[in-house]
């Protein structure tokens, strides 16, 4: 086939460029760059070559026919069998069709790929020969078509198993980037023949630094491969293709020879590394690489490298799985750091998933690019470090800092002498960082407050950011243990919405209970900090009593009065995963629930249904500000309906008993008429309610002493 052959060469989306410039450098010249790869035209050696040397194309494809798709489906299936296939392949091999595109005529890919091996098959029958079989998984002949604007191309698939598959990683690591989307990183980030010395920090399985290497070595990406599209293709010739192949060898033999290239790769994982090795090897690398376990932020240089420049490229974690934000947005904090003290006069490509972290390396890009690694949007950042990188950031205040220390200081000691280890380090203590700091054992919850509508978005985002970065430098928990949430005015359904299931998990104590708390799949964790003192109160009212806990949340109002010898505490809430919960806290504490019942119920609803005969003690009710949960029989507005609750409540009291009611609206005001009409008087206990550690923000919650009014 020496006429001029119709190709289109696929890549993945932002490779289009690239692709363009790789097709011109292997000597086309008819080439148009379009969506999602290049059509261009070649001769078949020239087809062969860019099988072989392209390090950006997904499939080298070959146009055999094309038609207009009308309303009339049979036309097209006639088109596609007066295509000569059986001057292609025989009936002896097997095919498949992957079909893309679509139009009012053709809605389903599987219809269309159904509709153009009907075309296939009815050509060979016409010949009079054998209809060739369908196999999926491994097929003989791959054949493409796609659907585009009513025009039906469809092409023979040159490449066989996408190119990608260069044949050198058989194994990978949890975050893999695709070879294609490696090497054109590469290219970006100016690897040539002249590279002398790559490094990734962060190099996994080693693709990044090995497709670097292919293009510093002269190395053909598909020079290992061994099965290709067109083997079983009737019009394939072996002697060309044999032949580029012994070029490429021998151009891999000479570029070995002539070149220097040290390789030095780091992880974390020994794992991984062992199998960036064996990658390695398979290339015949090995001489050329160095494996080393290592942090990426405490990276340094061996001594022999001491002083030599290079390029540094690499594809850092990107935090998607919620949960990871603050662990890698200190990565690269840190990592940036890293960069600025020991890689002066590097040239630095990173791989990120998104602006936001690029920004916390601190450091000016002098190009961007916007990539997809998969499914994700990634930015490929360029950095010259030549240049003097100074902190393109606002000289930040020391005031949290010192605040964080003088807190932690102070807190720590009151809470251990206080026998807690669960308590708040900070609550918004400077405006501007506006967020709540909460320790638990050796974990950090931060809980971010949405910021004022005056606040510029970015403003407050950059302001998490160096609250983050400050509680990691001052206070002594790892990145790890850090758990951001973003805790916004709760309305409507935005209440108790759990976020995604990571169980981190630990058991903290309160003077002599302990709890279950969950630091990473609900808003909050299972223990509300700021009622700790009613907690203990209510144990302190509660031997041989019976009490009644409603909205018992998981149940720790519950346990501490069964610890202090209740006769018996029942626990009313809706949730039954809360309920199950608070049966984990009682028998962490060594409580039989059995004797405790839990029930699950809409409290509002379970309060009027029950008979008003007066058996409890002591009754703790600890409503939500506000609820319109699907299951609750009514909307509760604790401002408009606190007087109503209590009234249910106080027909379950006894005589000489007590209620203690607390919420946490802002601005809740008792209806003190409404519950003398009740025959109720109420004496305010929030002063003596807030413990040391809420001192800085006494509008956290209310606390009310309840009982009946008697003359």
């Amino acid at each position: 086939m020496t006429a001029a052959l119709q190709l289109f060469a696929t890549c993945a989306k932002g490779l289009e460029p690239l692709l363009f410039d790789e097709l011109k450098q292997l000597g086309l010249s008819e080439v148009q760059q379009t969506i999602a790869g290049c059509r261009f035209q070649a001769s078949l050696p020239e087809a062969y070559r860019v099988c072989l040397w392209s390090r950006l194309a997904s499939r080298i494809l070959l146009q055999l026919g094309q038609t207009e798709v009308g309303f009339k489906l049979e036309s097209t299936t006639a088109a596609i069998a007066a295509t000569p296939w059986h001057e292609h392949f025989t009936a002896n091999e097997s095919f498949v069709v992957d079909f893309t595109g679509q139009n009012q005529q053709i809605r389903h890919t599987q219809f269309g790929a159904q509709l153009v091996k009907d075309g296939v098959v009815d050509h060979f029958r016409a010949q009079g020969l054998e209809r060739p079989s369908i196999d999926k998984a491994e097929p003989d002949i791959r054949i493409h078509a796609h659907l585009h604007h009513n025009i039906l191309t469809w092409y023979l698939d040159l490449s066989g198993d996408a190119l990608h598959r260069r044949g050198y990683r058989l194994a990978q690591g949890a975050a893999p980037v695709r070879e294609t989307l490696a090497a054109a990183i590469a290219m970006r980030a100016g690897v040539d023949e002249s590279t002398q010395l790559l490094v990734d920090p962060f190099c996994g399985s080693g693709t990044l630094l090995l497709e670097a290497a292919m293009i510093v070595l002269d190395h053909a990406p598909g020079l290992l491969r061994e099965r290709w599209g067109f083997n079983a293709w009737l019009q394939h010739d072996d002697v060309t293709w044999h032949a580029l192949v012994a070029e490429a060898q021998q151009r891999l033999t000479n570029a070995k020879a002539a070149r220097s290239l040290k390789i030095l790769g780091a992880d974390n994982d020994p794992k991984v590394l062992a199998i960036a090795d064996q990658n390695a090897q398979r290339l015949g690398f090995t001489d050329f690489c160095e494996w080393r376990a290592q942090d990426a932020t405490q990276f340094t240089l061996p001594e022999e490298l001491a002083g030599q420049t290079g390029l540094l490229l690499c594809n850092p974690p990107y935090g998607e799985r919620l949960g990871e934000e603050v662990e890698t947005l200190l990565l690269y904090r840190r990592f940036g750091q890293r960069l600025r003290t020991s890689f002066a006069g590097w040239q630095i490509a990173i791989l990120a998933g998104d602006e936001s972290l690029l920004k916390r390396l601190k450091l000016r890009s002098h190009k961007k690019y916007k990539l997809f690694n998969g499914a994700l949007d990634v930015i490929l950042a360029l950095y010259d470090l030549n240049k003097e990188q100074i902190e393109f950031t606002k000289e930040q205040s020391s005031d949290l800092a010192n605040r964080l220390k003088k807190n932690y200081q102070k807190l720590e000691k009151w809470a251990a002498k206080e026998g807690v280890s669960a308590w708040r380090v900070y609550d918004a203590d400077l405006p501007e960082y506006n967020a709540a700091v909460d320790v638990y054992n050796d974990h950090l919850v931060i809980q971010e407050y949405a910021a004022p509508k005056d606040i510029p978005p970015a403003v407050a985002k950059e302001r998490l950011w160096f609250l983050l970065d400050t509680l990691a430098e001052v206070l002594p928990f790892t990145a790890a243990n850090m758990h951001l949430k973003v805790r916004q005015k709760q309305s409507g359904k935005s209440q108790y919405q759990r976020q995604q299931l990571r169980n981190i998990t630990t058991v903290v104590h309160e003077y002599e209970a302990q709890f279950l708390v969950n630091l990473s799949d609900y808003l909050d964790t299972g223990l509300f900090l700021d009622h700790r003192w009613a907690r203990r109160q209510l144990a302190k009212m509660s031997a041989g009593k019976n009490i009644l806990n409603l909205f018992a949340y998981t149940c720790t109002a519950s346990v501490h009065a069964a610890l202090a010898g209740a006769k018996q505490v029942t626990s009313v809430d809706l949730s039954k995963t809360y309920l199950a919960w608070g049966e984990q806290n009682f028998q962490l504490n060594g409580l039989q629930p059995r004797q405790h019942p839990l029930v699950q119920a809409d409290c509002l609803q379970w309060l009027q249904e029950q008979r008003p005969q007066q058996r409890f003690d002591v009754i703790f009710l600890d409503p939500p500000t506000f609820s319109n949960s699907k299951r609750m029989h009514d909307v509760l507005d604790i401002q408009r309906d606190h007087v109503m609750l209590l009234k249910l409540a106080a027909r379950l009291l006894k005589d000489d008993g007590v209620i203690l009611f607390s919420n946490n609206k802002r601005k809740f005001k008792l209806d003190e008429e409404g519950l003398a009409e009740a025959f109720l008087r109420a004496e305010n206990w929030t002063e003596r309610s807030i413990s040391t550690d809420f001192a800085r923000h006494k509008g956290i919650h209310h606390l009310f002493k309840v009982t009946h009014w008697h003359d």
